[in-house]
């Protein structure tokens, strides 16, 4: 199921926080690096997820790597949004109208 493959590659604070990065522009792994403690690989490594997930797409122009993000990778979730949005509203009622019962 795609939309679990999206919620394990964003559980992760480091791949949510490139991902977010990424929403900004093109950048390679070096600049995503920059100000962060975590190294090359790891950063290339969580990037791998991003790719798989279909959350970020790469770029390569000669010996550069340049990545950003895909918000068309988000589509499947949205979508698993819009199912449980028309879900909720009536299991909330249920909820209220049995509350009320309880408290008379």
């Amino acid at each position: 199921m795609i939309e679990a493959e999206i919620f394990r590659a964003l559980a992760d604070p480091t791949r949510r926080a490139l991902f977010e990065r990424l929403a900004g522009g093109e950048m390679t792994v070096s600049q995503l690096r920059d100000g962060t403690s975590v190294t090359q690989p790891a950063v290339s490594q969580h990037l791998a997820v991003l790719r798989g997930a279909g959350l970020v797409q790469e770029r390569r122009a000669g010996r550069n790597a340049y990545y950003r993000a895909d918000p068309d990778g988000l589509g499947p979730l949205l979508g698993w949004i819009e199912r449980y949005r028309a879900f909720w509203p009536a299991h909330v009622e249920k909820l209220k109208t049995m509350l009320k019962e309880m408290d008379q």
